[in-house]
C-alpha cells in the first residue's frame, strides 16, 4: 500500500500563519494531497498585508498548536468530552458553575442564538450606532426590529438613551466597542444594570477585554450573581489568535444559560477547537505577551499619526480608528490597490479608517502605503 502523501514544513507554517507552526511539525502527519495544494493557494496571499478583521497577527500559543496537532488522531470522535472539560476551565476561570457556560462556534454564535432566544416579532433589540453589526442581522432573522442608538462625543455607548424603549427583548453593549476600540465606563455600565428591567436581557460583548489596561473598565463577569438578565460573550479568536478555528463562550444565570442552549446545534464545536481553546487557557504567557506586543505597536502607530498631524480614537482593542477628514472609501480603495486591506467602511463614521494593529512589519508596511494614499 502506497504511504500516505506528508505535508510540507513551509506548507503547514504558512496554513497555520505563525512559527509556532513548526513545533507542531514534530509529529508527522498524513494529509490529502488536496491538502497541500489549499496550503500552497492560501500561502500565495502572504504578500497582502491583512489588517482588516482585528485578528491576532501572532496566532495562537505554541501550546495550543501542540493541542490541535494531536487532535487531528481524535477527528473521528464526537467532541463532547473535548467540550465538557473545556467548559469545566472556563468556568473555573471565571468563579460560576458548569451550568452557566454555553460554547459556540466562535462568540458570535452566542450572539446568534440570544437573538434568537431574547428578540423577536414583539421583542426589540438595541444597540448603539455604530458597533458589531453581526447581532443585529440575527435579530432581522428573527423578525425583530433594531434600535440603533449613536454613541456619545467621547464614543462610548450611550446608556440613558439605550434604556426605556418599549417591548425591549435584548440590549447589546459591545465592551470595548467594534469599531471604535472605545470602552463604555465601568460606573457607567454597573448604574444601567441596575435600572434595566428583569425581563429585558443584556449581552456585554467582551472579546476584546483581554487589552484593556484603563482603571475605568471591568468586566462585568462577577455582576451575573447580582444580575441573572445579564450575559458575557467572550472569545479565543482575538488575544488566543484562533479566530480560523472559531471557538467562544457566553456566560450568565444558568436558566437563560438554558434558553441559549437550546438554540446551539449539537456538537457545535470542532474538537481541534477545543483542544486548542483548553491549551490556551493553561499557557499564562499568550494573554501577557499579546498586550504587551499590541500596546508597543499601538504606541508607535500614535506616534506616526501625531507627525501626520491625525486623529484618532484612543484604542482600547487590537485596532484603531484614524480620523481622515475626509471620506475614508477612496483611502481603503487606494490601499487595496497597494495590497494593504484595512477595515470596512461604517456608514455612520464615514471619515474614519479601522486599521487592525499588526505586528511592526505590518505597521511599517501600512504606513508606508498611507503616506502614499494620504
Amino acid at each position: 500500500m502506497k504511504a500516505p502523501r506528508q505535508i510540507s514544513r513551509r506548507g503547514f507554517a504558512k496554513v497555520l500563519g505563525t512559527g509556532a507552526a513548526y513545533i507542531a511539525l514534530q509529529k508527522s502527519f498524513p494529509v490529502s494531497s488536496d491538502f497541500s495544494r489549499a496550503a500552497t493557494k492560501l500561502g500565495d496571499t502572504a504578500a497582502v498585508i491583512r489588517l482588516s478583521s482585528n485578528e491576532n497577527p501572532y496566532g495562537p500559543s505554541q501550546a495550543a498548536v501542540r493541542a490541535m496537532t494531536d487532535a487531528f488522531n481524535l477527528s473521528w470522535r464526537y467532541p463532547d468530552e473535548h467540550m465538557d472539560a473545556l467548559i469545566a476551565d472556563v468556568a473555573r476561570l471565571n468563579n460560576v458553575a458548569i451550568d452557566q457556560i454555553a460554547l459556540g462556534n466562535g462568540s458570535g454564535e452566542i450572539l446568534r442564538v440570544a437573538a434568537a432566544a431574547f428578540t423577536g416579532r414583539a421583542r426589540r433589540l438595541v444597540i448603539a450606532n455604530p458597533t458589531f453589526e453581526a447581532i443585529s442581522r440575527y435579530a432581522t432573522v428573527a423578525g425583530a426590529e433594531t434600535v440603533k442608538v449613536p454613541l456619545t462625543r467621547e464614543f462610548s455607548h450611550d446608556l440613558p438613551a439605550m434604556f426605556g424603549h418599549s417591548n425591549t427583548g435584548l440590549i447589546y453593549v459591545c465592551n470595548p466597542n467594534n469599531p471604535t476600540a472605545s470602552i463604555t465606563p465601568k460606573n457607567e455600565l454597573r448604574s444601567f444594570l441596575e435600572k434595566v428591567p428583569s425581563k429585558t436581557i443584556v449581552l456585554v460583548d467582551e472579546a476584546y477585554y483581554h487589552y484593556v489596561d484603563s482603571p475605568d473598565y471591568e468586566t462585568v463577569v462577577p455582576l451575573i450573581k447580582k444580575y441573572p438578565n445579564l450575559i458575557v460573550a467572550r472569545t479565543f479568536s482575538k488575544i488566543y489568535g484562533m479566530a480560523g478555528l472559531r471557538c467562544g463562550y457566553g456566560i450568565g444565570a444558568a436558566d437563560v444559560v438554558n434558553q441559549l442552549q437550546a438554540q446551539l446545534t449539537w456538537d457545535n464545536v470542532n474538537i481541534m477547537a477545543l483542544a486548542a481553546a483548553s491549551a490556551s487557557l493553561r499557557d499564562d504567557t499568550q494573554v501577557e505577551q499579546g498586550r504587551l506586543r499590541n500596546s508597543k505597536v499601538r504606541k508607535s502607530a500614535y506616534e506616526q499619526l501625531n507627525k501626520l498631524g491625525l486623529k484618532f480614537i484612543p484604542s482600547h482593542a487590537n485596532f484603531m480608528m484614524i480620523n481622515l477628514q475626509r471620506e475614508a472609501r477612496p483611502v481603503i480603495s487606494a490601499l487595496r490597490e497597494r495590497r494593504v486591506e484595512v477595515g470596512r467602511l461604517f456608514p455612520s463614521m464615514p471619515n474614519y479608517l479601522r486599521v487592525t494593529i499588526g505586528t511592526e512589519p505590518q505597521m511599517d508596511a501600512f504606513f508606508t502605503a498611507f503616506r502614499q494614499v494620504i
